[in-house]
């Protein structure tokens, strides 16, 4: 599943390329992506112009003038967004195999498929007035499209969020107030999306490794120290995944269809079995929060 890197990455260049369409046209495929009686769905959408792109952790965003409503867009775990402007596609999302289109490498079946839209993952269509498509492609159909008012956006935010790396809000007193009292497991506590927004198994990891914490720790256990050097720890690699495009694992490939760089700087993440590159002892993968856990069990305490 993207993480808020790879969500954030997909924002921005889709804002260079949907902001200012106005939706001409709209086809669903399949009733359970989308949150809202079909014939609702278009009523509200048609005629539609996007004016911005945000994001709220892994949520995309989409500001839709002049009703001044919200489209809200999860990929999940599967899902893939397609832009198709003339013969190029630009794609953001989940992604599979080994052939060439928009700088990314994909299979020839899945070449097909993609040279062919819609296909049998696709759910929904757009069509601007410029004539562009936006595909909302799904394969496990676990990702959705959602319509609310400025006002629902508000409760889902300020129920479903915590504070999110690389904000104002993420302070080191907010931080240590998140976790304040948390009974769970490290690990799980920062996959909370109440607690913080936007963290994920990779970066979740690849966090608690560089502040030397072991993910099987409660978080209530955490002294002042050891929060400030995981907060310190989180706000570094997520500003650098960032400025990386994000991370390239499990076939996820950003927006304009570019792989994202970070894999090759991450530390843990996905290294079960080889030496820790801090003290040489080979690194664990356990099943924690759910989750594949990646930790080093000598110098992660």
């Amino acid at each position: 599943m993207p993480e808020l890197p790879e969500v954030e990455t997909i924002r921005r260049d889709l804002e260079v390329k949907i902001v200012g369409h106005r939706i001409k046209d709209l086809k669903i495929l399949s009733v359970k992506t989308v949150a809202l009686a079909p014939a609702v769905f278009y009523k509200n959408l048609i005629g539609q112009r996007i004016s911005k792109v945000l994001r709220r952790a892994k949520l995309l965003i989409i500001r839709l003038e002049p009703s001044n409503k919200y489209l809200l867009v999860h990929l999940k775990m599967t899902g893939q967004l397609i832009y198709k402007v003339k013969n190029k596609l630009i794609v953001g999302g989940h992604s599979s195999g080994n052939y060439r289109s928009g700088g990314r490498n994909v299979d020839a079946d899945d070449s097909k498929n993609l040279n062919d839209l819609p296909n049998k993952h696709t759910r929904v269509i757009f069509t601007f007035t410029n004539s562009s498509q936006l595909f909302f492609n799904d394969l496990r159909k676990f990702g959705y499209l959602k319509l609310v008012t400025e006002l629902e956006l508000e409760g889902i935010v300020r129920n479903s969020y915590g504070i999110e790396p690389l904000t104002k809000e993420f302070s080191l007193i907010n931080f240590s107030q998140a976790l304040k009292g948390k009974k769970t497991n490290i690990k799980a506590a920062l996959l909370n999306q109440k607690n913080i927004a936007g963290l994920g198994n990779i970066y979740v990891d690849e966090s608690l490794f560089a502040a030397r914490i072991n993910p099987k720790r409660r978080a209530d256990s955490l002294k002042p120290g050891e929060l400030k050097v995981l907060w310190l720890a989180i706000t570094k690699i997520i500003k650098r995944a960032v400025e990386y495009r994000g991370t390239t694992f499990n076939n996820y490939v950003d927006s304009a269809g570019r792989q994202g760089n970070f894999f090759k700087l991450l530390k843990i993440y996905g290294r079960g079995g080889e030496k820790c590159p801090r003290c040489h002892n080979p690194i664990k993968k356990i099943k924690l929060a759910g989750r594949g856990t990646h930790y080093c069990p000598v110098c992660q305490l």
